[in-house]
């Protein structure tokens, strides 16, 4: 069963309790600029991420679930971000992002002051609408 499901926690609650203090700043910025972008509340995704919209999935092992159309979670090693290698346009627009790593699902940045601001809005708008037109 999945365990990421949305929650009722409130999402300013979740921020407020980020640490450390930079941390909780940049996921606030992310907050209200992913927000804007969607024109969506953002919801609790399990304990850790912030998601915007949802979309269901299906693996071809028959596993399937939801998630969020747009995901983020402010984790005290680095800024993780969900779904922006989902679609071609996407996958190609994270060259100009600035300094970032990535796993097969996630894009890592460790300081929010070191990458493209509207190259991120940018990803935030594909991926979501990728995500939510599922």
């Amino acid at each position: 069963m999945n365990k990421t499901v949305p929650t009722d926690v409130p999402v300013e609650a979740f921020v407020a309790a980020v640490e450390p203090a930079r941390r909780r700043e940049e996921a606030e910025r992310i907050v209200a600029l992913f927000t804007e972008v969607t024109g969506v509340e953002p919801v609790m995704w399990g304990p850790s991420i912030i998601g915007w919209g949802s979309m269901h999935y299906r693996y071809a092992s028959g596993r399937e679930g939801d998630m969020p159309a747009l995901g983020f979670s402010p984790r005290k090693a680095q800024l993780t971000f969900y779904g922006f290698k989902d679609t071609p346009e996407g996958e190609g627009l994270l060259t100009q992002l600035g300094p970032h790593t990535a796993s097969v699902a996630c894009v890592y940045v460790k300081r929010l002051d070191t990458i493209d601001l509207e190259v991120l809005a940018d990803l935030a708008e594909i991926t979501f609408t990728h995500g939510d037109s599922q």
